[in-house]
């Protein structure tokens, strides 16, 4: 079986890989296209029921106790099914900074935004139909975070290129009582975001691998294998080599965020590395194997632009790939010759 993060996956215990591709396999045989797309409450709860909404809680507070590498291998094998469920808004990003603030936290399905000076927040990921939601808003010199009552909010509704939530979220932050946290609690939300991206391109340029090796070997043209062609090869190389690429970079970022328990000093410019390479290697990933597959990748009935339109709609969230670049540049110009080698390498 493949997996998105093969480098991490030898971290994770295969018996666990293999029961969450099962689950998210199971769903997808049991529901249409259209169905996986939404949240599903007998999924969540059978989620649930497997330790796998709470993850990353540690299991002295009901969690299981696992970590980034567990969630990468979850991440990789919903969206390897076309299952769109909001377990790392809810996991990673939400109830972690709840606990991070000593706020209780539980199983109802949560998702997290940042309020503007305006006390907005938009394209907040899953925030129609969450229980809860975690708005973080400044207050004066410091920021406070709450676990709030939807009904308590503004949301309206909104969606992104693949049909998943992207709502605008509106508070009146005087009716909100807020925990007070870090500014580095705020910065590595950010981080854990942009990564949990990173995470998911690289998901999807496997998958769309694995379906150009499959087509080209299966259909014939001329009485040959298209993977016989010349022309048909190269594109399968930039296509491997490109999602190889993605890979490593996001990689690179996670076993360091896992190392240092998210504290490493190279980790800003590691997630902007990696942001940046999956970003580019969406595009070329996707324009190759639409050519590879040729009419039949552009149909509904084909699952290859489950895995194209997904790749090119989550690069462009939390940051798009120009703000990736951008950084990269910066913080590279920054460190200067003397100090750009170590930068690179940690």
């Amino acid at each position: 079986m493949t997996t998105s993060m093969s480098k991490l996956s030898t971290e994770v215990d295969p018996d666990l890989t293999a029961m969450m591709e099962a689950v998210f396999a199971d769903h997808r045989r049991a529901h249409s296209r259209s169905a996986a797309v939404t949240r599903d409450a007998d999924l969540w709860q059978a989620l649930d029921e497997l330790g796998l909404v709470r993850l990353t809680a540690p299991e002295t507070e009901g969690g299981s106790g696992a970590g980034w590498a567990e969630s990468a291998e979850l991440l990789a094998a919903a969206v390897r099914n076309g299952v769109r469920i909001p377990l790392a808004e809810h996991d990673l990003l939400a109830c972690w900074l709840l606990r991070s603030a000593g706020l209780p936290v539980d199983a109802a399905p949560r998702t997290v935004c940042v309020l503007d000076d305006a006390a907005t927040a938009r394209d907040v990921p899953w925030a129609v139909g969450a229980d809860r939601i975690v708005v973080v808003w400044r207050s004066g010199t410091q920021h406070l975070v709450a676990d709030a009552d939807p009904a308590a909010l503004t949301i309206n509704p909104g969606a992104n290129a693949i049909g998943e939530p992207r709502d605008t979220v509106v508070a009146d932050i005087d009716t909100l009582s807020g925990t007070p946290i870090g500014e580095h609690l705020l910065a590595r939300l950010w981080l854990k975001s942009a990564l949990v991206r990173s995470i998911q391109v690289c998901a999807a340029l496997d998958a769309i691998l694995q379906s150009s090796i499959e087509h080209v070997t299966s259909r014939h043209q001329f009485g040959r294998p298209l993977s016989k062609f010349q022309a048909i090869q190269n594109l399968i190389a930039d296509i491997a080599s490109e999602a190889a690429l993605a890979r490593a970079a996001t990689e690179a970022a996670l076993s360091a965020a896992i190392a240092s328990d998210w504290t490493a000093a190279e980790l800003d410019f590691l997630v902007a590395v990696a942001r940046s390479c999956t970003g580019h290697a969406a595009s070329v990933v996707v324009r190759n194997a639409h050519q590879v597959h040729g009419a039949i990748g552009t149909t509904l009935e084909h699952r290859l632009h489950e895995f194209t339109r997904s790749a090119l709609t989550w690069r462009s969230e939390f940051g798009s790939v120009r703000h990736w670049d951008d950084a990269v540049t910066e913080m590279a110009v920054r460190a200067g010759s003397a100090r750009l080698w170590h930068l690179i390498t940690g």
